[in-house]
């Protein structure tokens, strides 16, 4: 008997990969592993909730209790896109942990929903060397499987009855830390802060707190003549406050770059 843990992120890709594992191998051995990172959007947990009932299989959500805020200020180290010592924390080692004392390498598949993009594709062989001993699966990337958009895959979560996250709706492309992930780009931080300004304010004051304690670090980056700088949050902010709009703000953080390569 083979049980297939779906990593359930609460995203339209992990609930696009648990209704495919669902209908091949039935649910009576699936788990919906989930891990609670004490951020993240409520409407999440309504999605996590609905695809629960849709596929008659419950939760198994295990968490370490702390946020990435939290987990910053133990590591004194402000995550970024290139390095999130809160995903770790917060995501991997606690679901490992599940794994070890629930799911052992010899009888257990992990299944991982990412989508079925070139860059998505590409992270494939280093989330298999992290999940090892245990074999993992990647069921929008397999060569059965037709490549979908993903407006096609939360248009088939609604055909099922099940209404995807709400951020998705307010032009988020990820959801993660309930849009506050460290890896995102400015672009998002930017929409973040048009359409979730409070959230946005909480963030930048977490940030401002870790830069005190820390230093010039920053969740973002930026180049200007050549040389990298980091860009607090609060400066995206008074940048875009300054300009009419979202595009006009991005154009903005990138002019000193475009202008030096016009050189």
């Amino acid at each position: 008997m083979t049980r297939h843990v779906i990593q359930f992120s609460g995203g339209i890709g992990s609930f696009a990969a648990a209704v495919r594992v669902a209908k091949r191998h039935g649910t009576d051995d699936l788990v919906l592993l989930i891990a609670d990172t004490g951020i993240e959007d409520p409407d999440l947990w309504r999605f996590a909730d609905d695809t629960s009932r849709l596929l008659g299989v419950p939760l198994t959500k295990v968490s370490d209790g702390r946020t990435p805020w939290q987990v910053f200020h133990d590591k004194r180290f402000l995550g970024n896109d290139r390095i999130t010592p809160c995903s770790r924390a917060l995501k991997q080692i606690p679901c490992l942990d599940w794994m070890r004392q629930h799911a052992g390498p010899d009888d257990s598949l992990v299944y991982i929903g990412i989508e079925n993009t070139p860059r998505d594709r590409a992270r494939i062989p280093a989330i298999a060397r992290n999940w090892k001993p245990w074999q993992t699966r990647f069921p929008l990337c397999s060569k059965w499987e037709p490549a979908r958009t993903k407006q096609e895959l939360l248009d088939e979560a609604r055909a099922l009855g099940v209404e995807p996250p709400s951020l998705y709706e307010l032009g988020f492309s990820h959801k993660n830390c309930g849009a506050t992930c460290a890896r995102a780009g400015q672009k998002q931080w930017l929409r973040l802060l048009e359409v979730l300004p409070d959230r946005y304010a909480h963030a930048e004051a977490e940030e401002e707190a870790l830069r005190a304690k820390l230093g010039d670090v920053a969740i973002l980056r930026e180049r200007r003549n050549g040389v990298g700088r980091p860009l607090p949050l609060s400066e995206l902010r008074r940048r875009h406050q300054a300009a009419p709009t979202l595009d006009d703000a991005v154009s903005t953080l990138h002019s000193a770059s475009r202008t030096e390569v016009q050189r």
